[in-house]
């Protein structure tokens, strides 16, 4: 009996630990020659399960997949697969969404500090021999008086939120779909997003990305964000206008951004945002730890295995059943 195929779109991580797992538990499993469609589609019928990093899989790759049950992300976010699409093929989407929970709440946090405690400003006034610090970061902020809204309570907005109540921060939480029983037992605060975006000292995103909130931080939202406000993003590049958001931290608007995800990655060279003293900037590493690394490709994995072998995966789209079923 030939064992079904399943193909790696593509992955920048290390080695091959994705095939390597794959072909450990009975599977055939090749990688694509690139991400091209003409390359994710060569083998037609016979992929039953593709594992995708960043390439796009649209409604017409499916299509050219008749016997694709299941697409598993390396990562959490998942937008890069029409999910949609996927759903009405009777196609399962699994997306790998505890491999990098501590460190993107410690990551977020840590751009958090950073900024309201003038971090990367006292660097850079100790290094051109400044040694004033009321001179060097007049703005530092003390944590009770500062209120941190957080958009979304899953995973890592939950963790955020109860790390930087333990240090003394005010929070507001907005989420449609978080427990409010949940959200006070945390000791934090519901509210809207408007309501929440116009509270905040400090705003940190962890929602997903989709259609209706891509640029949820436009220059609306931003012109109603206190004078001096600052915005930390390590979610989804795409949910903040940067456009609007350089244009808010040069006219002094804004005091500040912390960013470790963009709308376009790599950051552009000639990107706005590179040459604002008062943005802190990684790159899209927030994720990262060796235990994450070593976690990530395997989870990936697992999905296919698990989900082929009719086992409990972290399906997205569970009404894909539905369709599959008509």
């Amino acid at each position: 009996m030939i064992q079904p195929l399943i193909l790696v779109s593509d992955c920048d991580l290390p080695g091959t630990v994705i095939e390597d797992t794959l072909r450990t538990a009975g599977l055939r499993a090749e990688r694509a020659a690139s991400a091209a469609p003409a390359d994710l589609v060569a083998r037609g019928s016979e992929i039953e399960g593709l594992v995708v990093q960043w390439a796009p899989i649209t409604a017409e790759v499916m299509d050219a997949l008749p016997n694709l049950r299941i697409i598993s992300r390396v990562g959490i976010g998942y937008d890069m697969i029409d999910v949609a699409a996927a759903t009405a093929r009777g196609i399962a989407v699994a997306n790998t969404p505890n491999y990098c929970i501590e460190e993107v709440a410690a990551h977020t946090i840590a751009m958090i500090m950073a900024q309201a405690r003038g971090l990367p400003a006292y660097d850079r006034a100790v290094r051109e021999g400044v040694w004033k610090a009321v001179d060097a970061r007049p703005m530092a902020v003390r944590p009770s008086c500062t209120t941190v809204s957080v958009l979304g309570f899953g995973r890592i907005g939950s963790l955020v939120a109860r790390g930087l109540r333990g240090l003394g921060f005010g929070v507001v939480v907005a989420d449609p779909y978080a427990d409010p029983d949940a959200v006070r037992a945390a000791g934090c605060e519901s509210a809207g997003i408007g309501e929440a975006i116009a509270r905040a000292d400090i705003l940190t995103l962890h929602v997903p990305l989709t259609e209706s909130t891509r640029h949820l931080v436009d220059a609306g939202a931003l012109a109603t964000m206190k004078p001096g406000a600052v915005v930390v993003n390590t979610c989804r590049g795409p949910l903040i206008d940067e456009t609007a958001l350089a244009a808010a931290l040069r006219s002094g608007h804004l005091g500040a951004a912390a960013l470790d995800v963009f709308a376009a990655e790599p950051l552009a060279a000639q990107s706005p945002l590179r040459d604002l003293d008062r943005v802190l900037l990684t790159p899209h590493a927030a994720w990262f730890s060796p235990e994450a690394l070593e976690d990530l490709p395997v989870h990936a994995a697992e999905n296919i295995i698990r989900h082929l072998a009719g086992e409990d995966a972290p399906i997205v789209n569970p009404s894909y059943a539905d369709a599959k079923e008509r």
